[in-house]
């Protein structure tokens, strides 16, 4: 039994000549060489990588809205195809706790988008400063998260003459916001933490009366829960301050500025010493060797005679046989043996300028999340299905960045002036604005409606949308959704414009049979008559006039 025990641990401790295999990550074929002979990078949370490049990154970015053409227009692209004209307010409460019907629930809706569309779009009631309408704010709020990757705004209530509501919007710089660290005040990176880790307040750092800096405290919410503070960024798990999305391109971006600045000064370079001559002789007598016998004469008046200038007298008969003169604006000049005059041509940009300088961009544009059309403004070299496919695949991200970045602040807003409506009874809600706070999820359901998704060829597009809808798997609120409008208020328009057609018996719209009708009642019908034919009998003969 010893013997046996003694020869097992010895066959489990001896090493076994020749190679073994083994696993890992991150190893080459050698043996214990990894392939990355460069210092690994640290592995650390979110906040504290955020905490350590916030500012050399919004910095960054900043100056290349600045000073950069691409940056800055391609910021203003997405901007626009994140909110276009303004993210408008789609109500859609649910009522139901109040004993509303849908008609009633539908009533009390459109009172509320009427009445915020009103107060959104006038910058005396909407903007503390009393300078901007919510859309325009809405369009800096988009290029302040570009550039710092945050959006920072207050709500006061602010009472002043001429203004009915009081509740207010102020966007502010997100370098406002302190960039301290306090673990016994539960203070992360400016703003203060609760012991779930939400955000309680924050910690501004603002200029005092004699540009002394000053550090104010506000809290995230009153004793209500009514927004105080709008604080949107997106990021990963951990993360308490947002950065710039532009911070993995902002070397790609010094590339390229390089890339161009050295190109266009070799160019230039190239254009100012358009000629060049090869000589061994000094660079004073070649240039005299460029002008004809008159010139040298007229320059060597004061009877001094270099040493060039006698030996191209000892030439002269060579030099009288060569000289051609093409007159004051054009003259050949000859020289000697064993010089060489040189025109040159600017060799830059070379042919692999734009191609490189297109990598780069496109980087940059998959970064932003834009196409690189978008970027650059050039569509050589695209096709139909192209561009499509590009929309295709960046719509859900602008969708996504819409929802998550554009729209926190107007819903936060309409949230408090919500409120504000009720309690001063212009909204009329059963049991006023304490119904209102103890029911708020479900009275602040809002829909914030965008501009349309792109299309390269519109016909091709509502061809897609009627066989859709004429299969059955699309209705007419996704059409309209695609298309950027209300469903409820296509179909109120509609019936608007039809009872004026009739009052007014304009006859000039789509006919069936000589009467008025419009063109998605008419589809509406033929629906209705092919449903009928499919219930008839399957020995009934159909007659001609059927459909």
């Amino acid at each position: 039994m010893l013997e046996g025990l003694r020869n097992r641990i010895a066959g489990i401790i001896a090493v076994p000549a020749g190679p073994q295999p083994s696993a890992g990550y991150l190893r080459s074929q050698q043996t214990g060489v990894s392939i990355f002979n460069t210092q690994p990078p640290v592995l650390r949370d979110a906040s504290d990588d955020v905490r350590a490049s916030w500012v050399q990154a919004a910095s960054r970015t900043v100056d290349a809205l600045h000073n950069s053409g691409w940056i800055a227009g391609v910021v203003e692209q997405m901007m626009s195809l994140m909110i276009g004209d303004g993210l408008q307010a789609n109500f859609r409460p649910d009522l139901s706790a109040f004993g509303f019907d849908a008609k009633q629930t539908s009533e009390w809706a459109t009172r509320a988008e009427k009445r915020f569309a009103a107060y959104s779009g006038n910058p005396y009631e909407v903007d503390a400063g009393g300078r901007y309408s919510l859309a325009q704010m809405q369009a800096a709020s988009v290029r302040q998260w570009f550039a710092t990757g945050e959006i920072l705004a207050e709500i006061p209530f602010i009472k002043r003459e001429g203004s009915k509501t009081g509740t207010k919007l102020r966007l502010l710089p997100s370098h406002w916001l302190s960039q301290r660290t306090d673990i016994m005040r539960r203070l992360e990176h400016g703003v203060f933490l609760d012991q779930n880790a939400a955000p309680a307040g924050y910690l501004f750092e603002l200029k005092g009366k004699w540009n002394e800096k000053v550090e104010v405290e506000k809290p995230a919410r009153d004793a209500y829960g009514r927004p105080v503070i709008v604080h949107v960024f997106d990021g990963a798990a951990g993360q308490i301050r947002g950065i710039t999305p532009l911070a993995p391109v902002l070397r790609v971006l010094r590339d390229y500025d390089q890339l161009s600045n050295a190109t266009l000064s070799a160019a230039m370079i190239q254009a100012i010493f358009a000629a060049t001559v090869e000589s061994d002789y000094p660079t004073s007598e070649i240039l005299d060797a460029l002008k004809d016998q008159d010139e040298q004469d007229a320059s060597g008046a004061d009877g001094v005679i270099s040493r060039f200038d006698s030996f191209m007298g000892q030439k002269v008969g060579w030099h009288q046989n060569v000289n051609i003169d093409l007159g004051r604006n054009g003259k050949i000049a000859h020289l000697m043996m064993g010089e060489k005059l040189n025109f040159n041509r600017s060799e830059h940009p070379n042919s692999t300028y734009e191609a490189f300088a297109n990598f780069l961009l496109r980087e940059i544009a998959r970064c932003v999340g834009a196409l690189l059309p978008d970027l650059t403004g050039d569509h050589r070299g695209e096709s139909y299905s192209s561009i499509r496919m590009g929309i295709a695949k960046q719509w859900p991200l602008l969708l996504y960045r819409r929802k998550h970045i554009a729209t926190p602040m107007p819903q936060r807003l309409a949230e408090a002036w919500l409120e504000e409506e009720i309690d001063r009874g212009d909204m009329p809600l059963p049991g006023g604005v304490a119904a209102f706070i103890a029911n708020k999820s479900d009275i602040c359901r809002i829909d914030w409606r965008g501009p349309a998704k792109p299309v390269a060829d519109e016909v091709k597009a509502a061809a897609a949308h009627q066989t859709y809808r004429n299969m059955g798997v699309m209705s007419d609120e996704m059409i309209c959704a695609d298309l950027g409008v209300d469903h409820e208020d296509v179909y109120r328009a509609r019936h608007e414009e039809k009872a004026m057609r009739e009052d007014l018996d304009i006859h000039g719209g789509v006919t069936n049979g000589g009467t008025d009708i419009d063109m998605m009642d008419e589809i509406a019908a033929e629906d209705a008559q092919a449903e009928k034919d499919a219930q008839k009998p399957a020995g009934k003969d159909v007659q001609p006039n059927d459909k």
